[in-house]
């Protein structure tokens, strides 16, 4: 008997004691229904995991299901990333955007861009839900017609699952795009940085290190590709730095404003050029693409390491 035939549809709190694992783990609709409440799911407190099952770690419980599908994924990548904490600050549909039939999911693509190409990619290397940084969805309706139609059909037809994760992926202090670059820099004891919908998603701190512009562009560089922009109008060697990834040169004004040395972004922009010149402020455009592919490649580590399922990186680069 599924869950949700017991009549389950909410917290535990209400109904009394929770169901016995043992029986429940047979059933892939059980993290459909634990999506929206994770720290509910009661612990089965087996030595090991029966053959075939998955561990899942819930708030450090382990929980075992019988096989994987969307919504269980789902309901893992709510435990790691603050989706809901971002509803009201990122209307880019957080989340699953396109579901597949219910199938069993046993690999997973990651890419930054949702793109025909991605698409493609990820059914012809055999998974069944690809993780993206960019999705399909940005606040607004769109037409299931040309380009968009396209790709839907695309994922329909090859039961693909689409899961998107924007802003949470920016500012996860350990998984983040941000947190990458902040480590890849050395910044220490990192602190909030970059108001963007009124949170800040970017890091700033002291370097360990004193680093030239030169030195920064070397460390933060993904396979060696060169940065878009490198502009070194301030000391010969910086000691701070803050990093907000993707397109965020407007936040280089709020470096200049905290007497920041070194500021990192993913795109330049023609009107802060000046400003960060007459300030005296290092700056570099290391690529939109290029700086956010480390929350991407975090996320993927950490899922194949906490659900067991083969993952592959998808680098579909755009030069920009």
């Amino acid at each position: 008997m599924l869950l949700r035939e017991r009549g389950i549809t909410g917290a535990w709190g209400s109904r009394g004691s929770a169901p016995d694992l043992s029986e429940a783990w047979n059933y892939g609709s059980l993290f459909g229904y634990f999506a929206q409440a994770p720290e509910a799911v009661p612990e089965y407190n087996a030595a090991a995991p029966p053959p075939g099952r998955t561990v899942l770690e819930f708030n450090g419980r382990r929980v075992y299901t019988g096989f994987m599908n969307s919504r269980a994924v789902d309901a893992y990548f709510r435990t790691l990333l603050d989706l809901e904490g971002f509803a009201a600050a990122d209307p880019s549909m957080n989340g699953i955007q396109a579901d597949n039939d219910g199938a069993e999911i046993t690999k997973i693509a990651f890419a930054v861009d949702a793109s025909l190409e991605t698409f493609t990619r990820a059914a012809n290397a055999g998974a069944g839900m690809l993780f993206v940084h960019h999705g399909l969805f940005w606040g607004r309706p769109l037409r299931i017609a040309g380009v968009h139609r396209d790709r839907i059909r695309f994922l329909l037809e090859h039961n693909l699952a689409l899961y998107a994760v924007h802003l949470p992926l920016d500012q996860h202090p350990s998984l983040g795009n941000n947190a990458g670059l902040a480590d890849l820099l050395g910044i220490e004891a990192p602190e909030p940085f970059g108001e963007y919908h009124g949170r800040k998603i970017g890091y700033k701190g002291r370097l360990a290190k004193p680093l030239t512009v030169e030195e920064a562009v070397k460390r933060i560089g993904f396979k060696g590709r060169p940065p878009l922009g490198v502009y070194p109008f301030g000391k010969r060697e910086s000691r701070t730095c803050a990093a907000v990834s993707g397109g965020a040169a407007g936040e280089a004004l709020q470096a200049l404003d905290e007497g920041i040395d070194l500021f990192v972004t993913g795109e330049a922009s023609h009107e802060i050029y000046n400003q960060a010149l007459e300030g005296r402020l290092n700056m570099i455009a290391g690529g939109h693409y290029s700086t956010e592919v480390w929350g991407v490649r975090r996320v993927m580590e950490n899922c194949a390491a906490g659900l067991n399922l083969e993952v592959e990186f998808i680098d579909a680069p755009t030069g920009l």
